[in-house]
């Protein structure tokens, strides 16, 4: 056991060397987290399956706990007999004799050694005694393997940090939260990692963006606001899922029974969003050493991350100014030499009026040219303090093309701009998202047809794709959901159905009530 500093092999060897040592069948052992409960069991001399078959691991009630929660051995002859035997799980061996010795460690209950079904009918006191010796032994190996585990995290997390640091100079603004949870999927060993934002307090949360298993299916989507340990973590509280939840887990549907760690993103002092990283429950649980981890990251990232977002402003700062630089450059040279080239054919065409019919087409040319020039001239110049909805719908398109065969066909009808305004123009921008989505994950569509149609009654958003259309079997997943939800909270509809020619249709309507149009 001392020979290695690998704790989950520590463990594991002295859980093996315990039950070899009195000759028992059965024999495991118990860590207990910070509050005295058991967050780790390990098995030995039962083989994977039988350990599947029996399901979750023991809370530590009855006779485990006793062990835990004193500082003696405790040796019985039949356990099925003791009072404080609360029964096996339904698929577990038959146990009889039983021996649990604690784990001390600096006067603190580390775990505790459990052996069951010995060779001869009962465990003696001199099998007690040298389960009691290895555990005293196996406790400086334990705190030594704990020691060299915090070493090692801090090596990860430093290397991490750097990695982040390098990547992130070289990210898109919109890639930085993509950095961040690969990341945290390599430094917690996490099945899934995501980063959920919210616009306030007791919103939706919604995640931007996820890596892991699953992730395709959930970045996107939304979840309503929960008591739970991710809407903490969004108010600034890190903490870890209970493990007796009495409250709702979120991605359960996903990734079932699972661990989840969460602590909140801070960016430049302002809460931005919430590090997600979630666990199966084949899996071990997430330890405080894990969230420790985590969230010593997110700090850290936190500064990352607002470096990174100041050198995209800046480079788009340097943008603008070389926008005002072109823009007086074709005002001040382009557009007065062709305003001379004009000048120089009327005048041609005056002092030769047979030819003044063949020039005039030209002279047309050359002030449609100026024209266009000057409309560029105000594209460069103008910067609108906020992106209307007609912009905001046009940046979710050329977001998610890359995620489809070709950039969708987005058309405009009706008074967009006026129409879509508050909630809904929020609700819109969010409807087009995830349609988009959806079809990325689902219909593996060559062609995707995108009409907003706004008149003074009511907006209607109609996605259409010649993919491969809905199963009959399907169900609806939380996506579809939220745009229905989405179109309920404004009093509207919204209809998921194939198309005649091959391929879906999905139509979100909503009325509206502008007062802008009166």
């Amino acid at each position: 056991m001392t020979e290695d500093l690998d704790l989950d092999q520590v463990l594991r060897h002295l859980a093996e060397s315990a039950r070899t040592l009195v000759d028992a069948r059965f024999a495991a052992l118990g860590v207990v987290d910070e509050e005295g409960a058991l967050e780790q069991f390990i098995h030995v001399g039962m083989s994977p399956e039988l350990v599947e078959r029996i399901g979750a691991p023991p809370r530590g009630l009855g006779v485990l706990g006793a062990v835990l929660t004193g500082s003696e051995s405790i040796r019985i002859g039949n356990l099925s007999e003791d009072p404080r035997s609360v029964g096996p799980p339904l698929a577990h061996p038959e146990m009889q004799a039983f021996l649990g010795v604690p784990i001390m460690i600096r006067g603190g209950t580390y775990g505790a050694l459990y052996l069951t079904n010995p060779t001869e009918k009962a465990f003696t006191a001199n099998d007690e005694a040298l389960v009691q010796a290895l555990a005293a032994t196996a406790a400086t190996a334990i705190n030594n393997a704990r020691l060299y585990e915090r070493s090692r995290r801090a090596q990860e997390l430093s290397a991490a940090l750097g990695d982040v640091a390098a990547r992130l100079l070289n990210a898109e603004g919109d890639e930085v939260f993509g950095v961040l949870a690969e990341s945290v999927v390599s430094l917690t060993g996490a099945q899934l990692v995501s980063v959920v934002v919210s616009e306030a307090v007791g919103q939706a949360l919604y995640v931007d963006t996820a890596r892991g298993a699953r992730a395709a299916r959930l970045e996107g989507a939304s979840v309503p606001w929960m008591n739970c340990v991710l809407s903490r973590a969004m108010n600034g509280e890190p903490g870890i899922t209970p493990l007796e939840a009495d409250e709702p887990v979120p991605f359960a549907e996903d990734i079932p029974s699972a661990s989840m760690i969460a602590v909140p993103l801070v960016v430049a002092g302002d809460r931005v969003a919430a590090l997600c990283a979630t666990r199966s429950a084949t899996e071990p649980r997430f330890s405080t050493d894990d969230l420790e981890l985590l969230t010593e990251f997110a700090t850290q990232a936190g500064l990352a991350v607002a470096l990174a977002w100041a050198r995209v402003d800046r480079e788009h700062l340097e943008m603008v100014e070389e926008r005002s630089r072109i823009a007086r450059d074709l005002h001040d040279n382009v557009i007065q030499r062709l305003f001379g080239a004009g000048m120089g054919l009327q005048a041609l065409a005056s002092a030769h009026p047979q030819q003044a019919a063949r020039l005039e087409p030209h002279v047309a040319q050359i002030d449609a040219a100026i024209a266009d020039i000057r409309t560029a001239i105000f594209a460069l110049q103008t910067q609108a303090p906020q992106m209307n909805v007609r912009h905001q719908l046009l940046e979710v398109v050329s977001e998610l093309s890359p995620t489809l065969s070709t950039v969708p066909r987005l058309t405009f009808t009706g008074p967009v701009d006026l129409i879509l305004e508050g909630s809904l123009a929020d609700d819109a921008v969010a409807v087009l998202r995830e349609s988009l989505c959806n079809v990325a994950r689902h219909a593996h569509a060559e062609t995707v047809w995108v009409e907003v149609n706004a008149t003074e009654t009511d907006i209607m958003i109609t996605i259409d794709d010649d993919g491969v259309g809905i199963s009959p079997n399907a169900v609806l997943n939380s996506g579809t959901k939220n745009l229905r939800a989405r179109a309920h909270a404004h009093g509207g509809d919204f209809q998921l159905s194939p198309r005649s020619s091959g391929g879906t249709r999905s139509r979100w309507h909503a009325p509206v009530n502008s007062p802008r149009l009166t």
